[in-house]
């Protein structure tokens, strides 16, 4: 069935995008830098996805879920205390970015302070930079700092797109209140793509319909999935 151009097809309702998807995450990803600070980035390369979200959101375990490596990304003990950016290349095609976690209630100032400092000059200031998932806990309410991060990548005109995590922890009724909430709130903001995608990363519920939205963005060359969020608001 052909598809209005306005609207167009979910990825994970679309077989090609699905496998696109699996293909992709069945290369090779590894870790191949940390940075600290601005001066500490990598060369500016191929284009780049970062994943963020609040401490304990489950960053590592969705990113060792979309790679099928359960060692890639290891979660710190304490949570608030892992302050760099980690790049993992993902088979020559596209680097993956674990940013630091944000709100964690008992992080100095300064842990705080990185996401209006170096993370903020990171994110406007990365052309490669593609589009960044924020991870949201489906299971509990909205945090200051998640609206805080928001606003953040509205003023640094980064495309991000809502992901939630933990889905396995609502029950579908509620999931489904939460997906709907969670949507309204990304047509809210003007750097926010429109659909977002719930995950778990214990069923592995969602995982390939995220790994096909990747793939779709860097198929569409990422500046045409941002005029797709445009459009599709517009729709």
């Amino acid at each position: 069935m052909p598809t209005d151009p306005a609207h167009p097809l979910d990825p994970a309702e679309d077989p090609a995008a699905l496998e696109a998807g699996r293909l992709l995450f069945a290369k090779e990803c590894q870790f191949f830098h940390g940075a600290q600070t601005l001066a500490q980035l990598p060369p500016i390369g191929g284009p780049e996805i970062a994943f963020a979200g609040r401490s304990n959101v489950g960053k590592s375990s969705l990113l060792n879920a979309l790679t099928g490596r359960k060692g890639l990304a290891r979660a710190s003990s304490e949570p608030g205390r892992t302050r760099q950016l980690n790049f993992f290349d993902l088979g020559g095609v596209v680097t993956l970015v674990d940013m630091p976690g944000y709100g964690y209630a008992r992080a100095s100032k300064e842990i705080k302070a990185d996401w209006q400092g170096m993370m903020f000059d990171y994110l406007r200031g990365r052309p490669s930079l593609q589009r960044v998932f924020l991870l949201l806990d489906a299971r509990i309410e909205l945090k200051a700092a998640d609206h805080e991060v928001m606003d953040l990548l509205d003023r640094a005109a980064v495309t991000f797109q809502i992901i939630l995590t933990k889905a396995d922890g609502l029950k579908p009724p509620a999931l489904a209140r939460k997906l709907q909430e969670v949507t309204q709130l990304a047509r809210s903001h003007p750097a926010a793509f429109p659909r977002v995608v719930a995950t778990s990363s214990e069923t592995g519920a969602g995982i390939p319909a995220l790994r096909a939205e990747l793939a779709t963005l860097l198929g569409s060359g990422g500046d045409n999935g941002e005029e797709g969020a445009r459009t599709e608001k517009a729709g």
